[in-house]
């Protein structure tokens, strides 16, 4: 069983013995052992718990490669890009608008808020580039 190979692999990536986890998601050490084996599965909360102390998604947990487009991890560090890259530019342009001195606070307003959407833009022009070496590099 898929499950039950995953969550051993998992557990033992982490450093983890059965009784360890057993403590950290509320069971006993047989029942790890069973998930483990392929005698039993972990009914719908305990898959979240799972989930959330391997740091992956349930769809990962289970095997369903088909569902998930990548790690939680990789998510987060593509979400921080844009977030990093939109602020970075809203910033850029609110000093440049406020320090020419020239336009009201409404139009600073506009820039930044322009300086924003092109952060946006870069970040997903920057994400397509990623992925497309990335893809390029599987082949």
């Amino acid at each position: 069983m898929q499950l039950g190979n995953n969550i051993q692999t998992l557990r033992k990536k982490k450093g983890l013995s059965q009784e360890k986890l057993a403590e950290k998601i509320n069971v006993t050490r047989q029942t790890i052992s069973n998930w483990e084996l392929g005698e039993t599965a972990p009914n719908p909360e305990q898959l979240i718990l799972l989930s959330k102390q391997f740091d992956i998604s349930i769809d990962e947990l289970v095997g369903n490669d088909a569902m998930s487009s990548g790690s939680s991890r990789e998510n987060r560090s593509i979400k921080d890009m844009y977030i990093g890259l939109i602020v970075l530019c809203g910033i850029v342009a609110c000093v440049w608008a406020f320090s020419a001195n020239r336009f009201r606070y409404v139009e600073i307003l506009g820039i930044t808020i322009a300086g924003a959407v092109i952060g946006a833009c870069l970040g997903r022009v920057i994400h397509g580039i990623l992925m497309y070496l990335r893809n390029d590099k599987k082949k």
